[in-house]
Order: structure tokens, then C-alpha cells, then sequence
């Protein structure tokens, strides 16, 4: 996957983070008018959904039974041949991947259309009739799906799209600065990508991938170990890019595709937690494999957040002016 799975790595804990149904009381208090901060009072927690058993009922080090002594260049050369090949990737200038991907259960959908709907009660305009509908307890059970369109252009352009309630939420990145614009807190100016964002960012690999073409990257990998991922013996590899951030990529022992890659950390409660993204589903696209289906885990939480690639497009024509500061 582009990145290593990297690029779309950083949009997912963006996603996670931002999202406008992971809209939390502190985000919702912050959003809301100021005739509408009350003090808070907890409501009561909806109950998690079962942890989905592929990423989280299996130990997260489980020893993998005797996989052929490879090295490191080896794998990575098997890696690189299973994902279509150094030069199909290095022919691959821009990217648009567009699908939908989870954003929470109704309870939160609620809070974030009520939040959303702020402005327009404020005028005399819209209603609250899916806030209501939503409430619903089996509602609230519901995982939410939202669609997205995520673009990437080389050497590290990359501008990723989220509509809600009639708004879009838009994250870019034109290559040295980044913004975020988040309507559905009532947020209508572009702000800028917070310390821990920008970092996420300047250790973004290449679109082709943190394996593609290591050596002449100057990327180092070492064999880290074997460990069972959702059932199937891995090799676990050590990759260090040229400029920094140790990061983890799990190949698979069959396919040589890359099944786990661990991503960028993201700030949840306060804390900075490490973040996985399993993939699975390979397609071939215009003669690269590309993981259909991405699901994300955060080191400390049972619900992960899956995103399902719908289309992939190579090549797509994009200027840089989509990827300039968003405007409300």
C-alpha cells in the first residue's frame, strides 16, 4: 500500500481523532454555542460492541510456528515482487481512493448532529428530527459509516475528504504545512495541523511505500522476529527511513504482502497511543496491490475502526492548487 499503508495511516488516526462522530463531551462543550454549555453531567456510556476477534483476541506477540530463514533483503525483495514490483510502483504518480469508513455508533451520531445542528437552529433553519431518531437504543448500537475520498500526488501531496450532515470535514497537506477544517463543530476556518499533526506528516513515507525501493532509499530494515497475525506466521520487520520514526511492518510468510504496519501514533485521552492498521483484501490496480480493506486498532481500546476502499484510481490528473489551505 501507498506508504506502507503510512499515508493512509495518518489519515485514519486523523479520522479516529476528528472525526465528527467521535465527538466526545470536552469536543461537544468546546462546539457548542454558549447559551448551550451546561455543566457536565455524565451520561451514561453506551456499551462498547464485542472487540472484533480477528485483531484483538489473539495475543499480540504470539510466536509464529518455524517460517524459512530469510533475511531481510530477501523478504523485502519478496515484499516488493507480491505488490506488483519497484517499477509499477515507481510509475505511480498520484493516487485517489474513495470508500467509506467507520466513525462511531448512533449515541454518537446523535451528540455530533446536535452539535452540527447548532448553527442552524440558531437561525430558524433545520431540525433536529435525526438527532431524535438516533437516540434510539438501537440506534445508538449501529456503527456508523461515513464516505470519504482520500488524494495523493507525489513526492508527499495528500488532501483527504469526509462529508457529514452537509458539511465536509477536509484535511490537507501541500508537501511543508498543513490544515484541517471541521464544520461540523462550527469550525468554518481552516486551522492549522497541531505540533503532534505535523510531525505525523514529516515522517509520512513516499506514496510507494516505506519497502519499495529501501536500499536506494536509504532506508534501513532489519528482521525483528516472527509473530502470528490473525492466524498466519508473519516475518516482523524493523524499518527506519532515512529521515527517522521506527516503524514496525509484519509480512505475511505466504503471500509476502504486507498484512500490519504499525502507523502513526495518535493522541487519545491525553495520551499519545501506538496505532496498527491490519489490512487484508489485495487487489490488483493498474498492476499494484492495494489492501481493500484497512482496520485500525489503538493500542488500549477494543473497538478498531475499518475503512473499505470502494474504487481506486492510478494516476488521476491533480493539481497542486487541491492541495492549497482549504476555504469554508
Amino acid at each position: 500500500m501507498m506508504s506502507g499503508a503510512r499515508t493512509i495511516c495518518t489519515a485514519i488516526a486523523w479520522v479516529i481523532a476528528a472525526s465528527p462522530l467521535m465527538i466526545g463531551p470536552a469536543q461537544a462543550a468546546e462546539a457548542a454555542p454558549p447559551a448551550a454549555k451546561a455543566p457536565a453531567a455524565k451520561a451514561p456510556a453506551a456499551k462498547a460492541p464485542a472487540a472484533k476477534a480477528a485483531v484483538t483476541k489473539a495475543p499480540a506477540a504470539a510466536s509464529a510456528p518455524q517460517l524459512p530463514q530469510l533475511t531481510a533483503v530477501q523478504i523485502v525483495d519478496k515484499n516488493s515482487a507480491a505488490r506488483g514490483g519497484v517499477q509499477a510502483w515507481k510509475a505511480v504518480q498520484s493516487m485517489e481512493l474513495s470508500g467509506k469508513l467507520d466513525a462511531g455508533h448512533g449515541d454518537n451520531l446523535a451528540r455530533a448532529m446536535s452539535i452540527s445542528n447548532a448553527g442552524k437552529k440558531a437561525s430558524g433553519k433545520g431540525t433536529n428530527t435525526e438527532v431524535a431518531a438516533a437516540s434510539q437504543a438501537q440506534e445508538a448500537a449501529k456503527e456508523i459509516q461515513l464516505p470519504f475520498t482520500l488524494v495523493l500526488k507525489r513526492p508527499n501531496l495528500m488532501r483527504m475528504e469526509v462529508p457529514f450532515n452537509g458539511k465536509t470535514a477536509v484535511q490537507v497537506y501541500d508537501g511543508q504545512h498543513g490544515w484541517k477544517l471541521r464544520p461540523f463543530l462550527n469550525r468554518t476556518d481552516a486551522e492549522p495541523f497541531t505540533a503532534d499533526e505535523m510531525k505525523t506528516e514529516s515522517e509520512r513515507g513516499d506514496l510507494d511505500g516505506l519497502l519499495i525501493d529501501a536500499v536506494a532509499k536509504g532506508t534501513r530494515v532489519e528482521l525483528d522476529g516472527t509473530e502470528m497475525i490473525e492466524g498466519q506466521a508473519a516475518y516482523r520487520l524493523k524499518v527506519t527511513p532515512r529521515k527517522g520514526g521506527v516503524k514496525r511492518v509484519w509480512i505475511d510468510g505466504k503471500s509476502f504482502l504486507d498484512v500490519k504496519v504499525e502507523g502513526a501514533d495518535t493522541r487519545m485521552d491525553g495520551k499519545m497511543r501506538p496505532v496498527y492498521i491490519y489490512q487484508r483484501d489485495f487487489r490488483s490496480v493498474q498492476g499494484v496491490m492495494i489492501p481493500f480493506v484497512m482496520e485500525t486498532a489503538v493500542e488500549g481500546y477494543t473497538e478498531t475502526h475499518k475503512l473499505l476502499i470502494e474504487k481506486a484510481t492510478i494516476n488521476p490528473k491533480l493539481t497542486d492548487a487541491l492541495f492549497a489551505k482549504p476555504h469554508a
